[in-house]
């Protein structure tokens, strides 16, 4: 098994996905990459100021035509990856630089406008501890550190450029706070090769990301190690997280994604426990935790989560252990 290293340079960095981005690296399943990233605003430096208009310098030159999107490091092809497989992701070890920003405000983004906080823009400015895992703003407030990649994902089959806002079915912006390191994140292939990418650096998030960032900052290292399961077909993604196991929905109606992720975790239901469907929607009912992932990128998130734990089986007096 090999590890490689790739860095944020010219000719490394792309702001859209697509399957006409040619690789910039092919591994084998079961290598592991180790990346360092950007923060979602191309910076290379902190920022010094609360104002929208002055900014630190920035990541240049960025790819022509794709500046509106996160910076993402890739595309990364897997030799063997096919339309129809699923690609096992597993977080390694992530690493946050020494700062970060979260942003609020400023921009016509209809939660903005909602909440009547729009026509002026602001930033929390944060100092970073990655070995404490503890950050600072600079009004002395101190948080935990959770850091996890906000991005996470593949092209679909369709040509063209696709925005790195809206999360889809091979994954993408999907803001998970529980794909921390210890996860797996399973997605569906859609491109010969896989074309998997990653950026947009999170030290710490709440559910929703109701102001429509995070703690966005600058990743020093994130050890992303690479599978392919031939026999898995996925309709959405999953994961197995410390926390437990979770299914994605992603929709424009935050009801309709709900209902995605709580039939994707009918489905593991039946394939861990076979159950089936009457009786894995009650046991969901009973045990599965649905969260709003985010409500901001354009399409809204749902994330259904089993805990570990949660259901043990025992045998019935009658010898019965059959869900």
């Amino acid at each position: 098994m090999a590890i490689f290293t790739i860095e944020p340079e010219a000719g490394t960095v792309h702001g859209t996905f697509s399957r006409d981005i040619a690789p910039i690296l092919t591994i084998d399943a079961g290598d592991t990459v180790r990346f360092r990233t950007l923060d979602a605003d191309w910076n290379l430096a902190p920022r010094v100021s609360t104002r929208y208009d002055e900014r630190p310098p920035q990541f240049s030159p960025r790819p022509q035509g794709q500046q509106a999107g996160h910076p993402l490091c890739g595309p990364v092809a897997i030799r063997g990856a096919e339309p129809g497989m699923t690609l096992a992701v597993t977080v390694d070890a992530i690493r946050t630089g020494s700062w970060g920003f979260t942003q609020v405000g400023g921009r016509p983004h209809p939660v903005h406008t909602r909440l009547r906080v729009a026509d002026e823009g602001t930033y929390l400015l944060w100092t970073l501890d990655p070995a404490t895992l503890e950050g600072r703003n600079q009004y002395g407030q101190t948080v935990a550190l959770r850091p996890f990649m906000g991005v996470m994902g593949m092209p679909p089959s369709e040509p063209g450029l696709h925005s790195t806002i809206p999360p889809r079915i091979t994954g993408g912006n999907i803001d998970c706070k529980e794909l921390v390191t210890g996860s797996t994140l399973y997605l569906p292939i859609a491109v010969p090769g896989g074309l998997f990418s990653v950026g947009d650096g999170h030290a710490a998030q709440g559910d929703g990301e109701v102001c429509v960032t995070a703690i966005e900052c600058p990743m020093e290292e994130v050890d992303l190690t690479f599978r392919l399961v031939e026999d898995l077909r996925l309709v959405t993604p999953r994961a197995h997280t410390p926390a437990g196991w979770i299914t994605f929905g992603f929709h424009e109606d935050l009801h309709e994604a709900s209902m995605i992720a709580l039939e994707a975790m009918m489905d593991l239901l039946g394939e861990l426990y076979e159950m089936k469907r009457h009786h894995a929607l009650a046991m969901a009912s009973v045990t599965v935790d649905l969260r709003v992932t985010q409500i901001v990128n354009q399409t809204r998130g749902v994330h259904a989560l089993l805990p570990h734990g949660a259901i043990t089986t025992r045998a019935a007096k009658d010898g019965s252990t059959s869900a």
